[in-house]
């Protein structure tokens, strides 16, 4: 059965309005008596808003979680759900409440992170969103609310002492092109993609170093960009088909297009892995609904998630401006089908 306002009126010893009041924040009623109302009614279960929660802990137990403003032009995207969930998951695991809002309204266009913070909705962030413009870089350093960035670190802060979760990308691009090396391909199409955020650029980076470090020479030519789509993966390979007859293997630097490369090579009668290895990155669920089994770069979301809510939660918990840390986690090859190697 739940409280009632009557019943805290009647533990505290004073009338239901003076509750009532309380709950609404009213400046007739003193701090202390505020703080002994809200006490009762937290300590018996009372489902307060958050505006009456801060009166006791002067914060409101919800963090935002903000997502890069691309994902709105896009719909669904599986990998930076996989994200979200790890996040979400972790934050109410520490009994938060969680706000998930993209980085602008697609409406107005109004700057949801501003917005949140200076209606004092938020106790902190979680900011996946790849670039921020120096308006938002100056209103966060100017800002007493914690935040911290997971997966992306923007541009403006690359100089910058700022609180970064990531995973190591160009490690993640080195080892995928250096196992196809390994296994004896010289010529290795890769497929990276132009949207924002410095994740595709650090893979590249990855595969031409390991190219480099087994002496291979890198060529501008076999190097193509979709958008991070399966469509666009198997147009990579549809309209570059004369490109292939030279190729042995491909890397496609996230698992949709590396699965929607497969298909455009089966359709033109090209086995994988026989004739064409193949190596995406990501590993998603996907990865093992087609044949072959798609070899990949497994990202430690869960771990990485961790990492990035237990640190916020460190920042909401510091007694005074805490050094400024820069995580990075190491990605780890999953061999399957589609490379040709058992091992």
């Amino acid at each position: 059965m739940s409280i009632t306002t009557k019943d805290i009126a009647r533990l505290a010893n004073v009338s239901q309005s003076i509750v009532s009041r309380c709950l609404n924040n009213s400046p007739m009623i003193s701090e202390e008596t505020k703080k002994r109302i809200m006490k009762i009614a937290e300590e018996n279960g009372f489902q307060f808003n958050a505006s009456a929660r801060s009166l006791i802990t002067n914060k409101t137990g919800t963090i935002a979680v903000i997502l890069p403003k691309i994902l709105a032009g896009y719909g669904f995207d599986v990998h930076t759900k996989s994200w979200q969930d790890g996040i979400i998951e972790r934050l109410e695991r520490m009994e938060f409440d969680v706000i998930v809002s993209f980085f602008e309204n697609r409406f107005t266009k109004q700057n949801n992170i501003k917005k949140l913070i200076a209606a004092k909705k938020v106790d902190g962030l979680v900011i996946m969103q790849p670039d921020l413009d120096d308006e938002t870089v100056n209103f966060l350093e100017k800002s007493d609310v914690p935040y911290v960035f997971c997966k992306y670190l923007p541009g403006a802060y690359q100089s910058k002492e700022v609180d970064f979760i990531y995973v190591d990308q160009f490690q993640g691009g080195y080892l995928a092109s250096d196992h196809l090396i390994k296994l004896g391909h010289k010529n290795i199409l890769c497929v990276s993609a132009n949207i924002e955020g410095d994740a595709f650029a650090l893979r590249t980076e990855g595969f031409k170093a390991a190219l480099h470090d087994n002496h291979l020479a890198f060529h501008e030519k076999l190097l193509f960009f979709g958008d991070s789509t399966f469509k666009s993966g198997y147009q990579a390979i549809k309209e570059n088909i004369q490109v292939l007859k030279d190729i042995t293997a491909v890397f496609a630097q996230n698992d949709l297009m590396a699965l929607g490369a497969i298909s455009a090579l089966k359709e033109s009668g090209i086995r994988v892995p026989n004739d064409i290895a193949v190596v995406g990155y990501d590993d998603i669920e996907l990865c093992t609904f087609f044949s072959p089994y798609l070899t990949t770069i497994h990202q430690p979301i869960k771990e990485t998630a961790k990492l990035t809510c237990d640190r916020l939660v460190g920042l909401l918990h510091a007694k005074q401006p805490a050094e400024r840390r820069q995580m990075k986690i190491a990605p780890n090859l999953v061999i399957r089908e589609s490379c040709g190697s058992k091992s």
